[in-house]
């Protein structure tokens, strides 16, 4: 027997996992099974490309039992393969040292995080030893294959390591853990397949569970207990499957499972991407937007696996934020097994994964537009919103996004994009028009619209509450020239409109209204005493040019928010908001501001510019801020 003295370095990591990783133990048996299906991987690979080993009989497997000493206390769970093995010489390179460069810094991190995420464990090949959490002694009994002898390796994760000749049939490894107190409850059937299915259930091997089931008569009574097999894992990664061998019904199915979902998905995008970087993803689109989506503590929808074996389910830098409705896999080959939540915000395989699958998936969103009107508004109906979140945080894509989303229209029923749109524009029209504020029907009737109408003007319906944010960060809209069309920069297919509400003050200078002075100079005497009577409540009081048939609206001046926006600021929180003061925009030749001219009785005139504010503010969906005095005020004019 030949005593061995841990590296420096292996010694540190022991104590610290000893000493410290205790939140998330279960991972090592996903460790050991991946080490185990690495084993198979090679010795497979060898048996088409090396000569010596074709003629290997090779039937791989993992094969995982325990045994549960109830009295004595004692313990052991058993993970064995029958991959490619290892002799002496690597038994004591492979266990004994971590020849990784930067494996001190790795050491730093790992003391530091300790307590707070034992996913480092594994990011530098160190996992094996991730069973020294349960086991407080270690054998490895391994043969390599294509040599006759057997050895094996011993250690209690302290100071060193023994290595003996042993004996083994075939070639391969056996691990067994003499589990500690504390690692007793994974000598259970139901530990072991919960954490195989949870993490290693895509393996491409088979793993079979050996364990005992007890036996009873007709009376219920034990009898006894015989040795059973079976296999825990499915082995079947759908998503590395050719898509030709797959149907419709595979994926519906495996959607289900993937996402608890008892509906069927409204579609799905499977990609397998080789060349520089080798990963394989399938997602999929909820017919029903998640109960979730809205939470601030939303559940993620994509998991995470390396070469088959799962990494995390809850990690929202998968996917963008605006992407959180998306069910479905990653799969990488070139990441390391266990990255930290830190290391994957900051590495670079999985950023190019990550906005190689949005480009996909945007591809793939307008595709369903342009060739499929019905899942289209299945689409649009429960993913609109998410979409425009992305105008606002995903600016690289923003061009592709923007053509996705879609809006309502004061001149058209159902959904619209901004292409139909400019399709349906005037050709004198240089602006994209466009309202915002509460609900669709309160907003086409909105006053603004009157004089957008009588031109024939198309507005756009924002009903949205997040729309104002959007929108003004979007600014301005050019539609694609089709693709091969390079040419045509003058034509409209190139052209560029600026999106421009029509609740800010000046919008309406557009519409080609010229000022009336003799108007203005007439009724500035009942705008100076509406503008008195208002006092603080507003910013301004002006003559509209785009009322028709309505007394009075709001808009906001064309650097403040609006009050849709300042109520949706409010409501997340942000109450030390100044008081921002709506410009109050009167009809001078509707009857109610026409007969302010010649009266002189203050408290009337005060009644009504009251009467008239509220009443803009309550057709925009706007609470007034003092509904008592409205109706004082409204019920004091009925009198009269």
């Amino acid at each position: 027997m030949a005593q061995h003295q841990f590296q420096t370095e292996v010694s540190r990591l022991l104590h610290l996992i000893i000493h410290s990783l205790y939140s998330n133990r279960e991972i090592f048996l996903r460790e050991l099974v991946s080490n185990a299906s690495d084993a198979l991987d090679k010795l497979k690979y060898l048996t088409v490309a090396d000569d010596a080993y074709k003629n290997l009989s090779f039937d791989p497997r993992i094969d995982i039992s325990f045994h549960k000493d109830e009295t004595a206390g004692a313990s052991t769970l058993t993970i064995a393969d029958n991959g490619i093995g290892m002799n002496e010489a690597e038994l004591g390179d492979s266990l004994g040292t971590i020849a990784r460069s930067g494996t001190r810094n790795f050491l730093d991190k790992l003391a530091e995080d300790a307590k707070k995420d034992s996913n480092l464990i594994g990011q530098f090949g160190v996992g094996f030893y991730s069973a020294f959490m349960v086991a407080d002694k270690i054998e490895v009994i391994s043969r390599k294959a294509g040599e006759n002898a057997a050895w094996k390796w011993t250690s209690d994760g302290k100071e060193g390591y023994d290595i003996e000749s042993a004996q083994r049939d075939t070639q391969g490894s056996t691990v067994i853990l003499h589990l500690t107190e504390e690692g007793t409850e994974y000598a259970n059937r139901w530990s072991i397949e919960d954490i195989i299915k949870r993490y290693s259930n895509h393996v491409a091997f088979p793993i079979y569970l050996t364990y005992d089931e007890k036996e009873y008569d007709d009376k219920g009574k034990e009898k006894g207990s015989k040795t059973k097999t079976d296999r825990i894992n499915s082995g079947t990664a759908i998503w590395r499957r050719a898509k030709s061998e797959l149907k419709d019904e595979d994926y519906n199915e495996f959607y289900k499972q993937l996402g608890h979902d008892t509906d069927e998905p409204l579609f799905y995008v499977h990609t397998k991407a080789e060349g520089t970087l080798e990963y394989s993803t399938l997602f999929y689109v909820p017919k029903k937007a998640p109960f979730d989506m809205y939470n601030a503590d939303y559940k993620p929808g994509v998991k995470l696996y390396v070469k088959r074996v799962f990494i995390t389910d809850d990690d929202k830098e998968l996917m963008p934020t605006w992407l959180r409705f998306v069910r479905g896999i990653i799969d990488s080959e070139d990441l390391p097994l266990n990255v930290s939540r830190e290391i994957l915000q900051q590495n670079k395989v999985l950023l190019n994964i990550k906005n190689g699958s949005v480009k996909k998936l945007l591809g793939e969103f307008k595709a369903l537009a342009d060739n499929n009107k019905e899942k289209w508004e299945t689409f649009v109906s429960q993913y609109n919103r998410p979409l425009k979140e992305g105008l606002y945080q995903d600016f690289s894509n923003r061009e592709a996004i923007l053509e996705l989303v879609r809006f309502k229209s004061s001149t058209v029923e159902g959904w619209t994009s901004l292409a139909e749109y400019a399709s349906r524009m005037k050709s004198d029209q240089k602006h994209i028009y466009y309202i915002t504020g509460g609900d669709e029907k309160t907003l086409k009737a909105s006053p603004l619209l009157e004089a957008y109408t009588a031109k024939g003007i198309e507005v756009l319906i924002m009903d949205d509450e997040i729309d104002d944010i959007i929108i003004s960060s979007v600014g301005r809209y050019k539609k694609p020239t089709p693709t091969g069309d390079a040419s045509g920069e003058d034509s409209a297919l190139s052209q560029e409109w600026e999106l421009k509400a029509v609740n800010r003050a000046g919008a309406d200078e557009e519409l080609g209204e010229k000022k009336d002075k003799a108007a203005e100079k007439e009724i500035k005497p009942v705008i100076e005493k509406i503008k008195k009577a208002l006092g603080e409540r507003v910013k301004d009081v002006k003559l509209s040019r785009r009322l028709h048939d309505s007394p009075s609206c709001i808009v906001a001046d064309e650097n403040d928010p609006t009050m849709q926006m300042q109520q949706m600021l409010k409501a997340m929180g942000q109450t030390e908001m100044p008081d921002i003061k709506p410009i109050l925009e009167v009809n001078g030749d509707h009857p109610i501001v026409a007969g302010l001219r010649d009266l002189e009785d203050e408290e009337r005139i005060a009644d009504v510019a009251g009467v008239l504010l509220d009443q803009a503010l309550l057709v925009e969906g706007i609470k007034v801020k003092d509904p008592a005095d409205f109706v004082k005020r409204l019920n004091r004019l009925l009198s009269r």
